[in-house]
């Protein structure tokens, strides 16, 4: 099942459309907090947006920009505003479609169901992110981003990441790194995960984010308490 983001504050045209998009079998939420769209965004890990154009507090533009930083997310904006000048302005942020208001239901849903299709038939996964205390680790790009910074990760440094974030607060044993790090097409012993661990924890710390991995001892590692 799909995942849709709605960031749209008239509440009856959001309401309207979680209330179809859910008959249509789509997972749906709206977004709480105008103010923090990134963190709902995040915290959601949706398939596909749905992003108005005139929000409180900051426009539909510049979230598109936040979202873009970290991720590839098919991203539709809806809007009353659709002269040519909003149009332009919404693919070179970064938009994949542009709906204009008033709309029909019927054609929203053949929106997303191509763009849907056309995004994720052809990758085989969804687009998707894990983060941790505004540290975040994009899948498909292999990079891990911290405020302003990006951090290209090698294929190891990117595995022991994803496996760490996708289990925080739990400790991951050297054995089931080790183990995934096997599956790949790259060998390592002990002391190889040893020495990846030292360079990826030097790397993160370089873009000022401190104690980020935790060793536990004869045991393995950690990501948060």
């Amino acid at each position: 099942m799909h995942k849709i983001f709605i960031v749209e504050d008239d509440k009856v045209i959001s309401e309207a459309m979680i209330t179809y998009l859910t008959a249509w079998g789509y997972q749906v939420k709206g977004v709480k907090n105008f103010n923090n769209v990134i963190e709902e965004f995040l915290q959601y890990d949706p398939q596909l947006i749905l992003l108005d154009i005139a929000l409180p507090f900051f426009n539909g533009y510049y979230w598109c920009g936040e979202i873009r930083k970290i991720s590839k997310v098919p991203i539709v904006f809806i809007s009353s505003n659709s002269d040519s000048m909003n149009l332009v302005m919404a693919i070179n942020m970064g938009g994949d479609d542009f709906i204009a208001k008033p709309f029909d239901m019927t054609v929203l849903v053949a929106k997303i169901q191509a763009l849907l299709r056309r995004t994720y038939d052809f990758q085989g996964q969804a687009t998707n992110v894990l983060e941790h205390k505004g540290v975040i680790l994009n899948v498909n790009e292999n990079a891990l981003y911290y405020k302003e910074s990006k951090l290209e990760l090698t294929k190891n440094e990117f595995k022991i990441l994803q496996l760490l974030l996708q289990n925080p607060g739990k400790v991951v044993s050297r054995e089931e790194i080790m183990k995934k790090l096997w599956d790949s097409d790259c060998f390592v012993d002990d002391n190889t995960l040893t020495v990846n661990m030292t360079r990826l924890r030097k790397k993160i710390e370089e873009i000022g984010v401190k104690q980020f991995i935790t060793t536990k001892k004869g045991t393995g590692y950690l990501i948060g308490d």
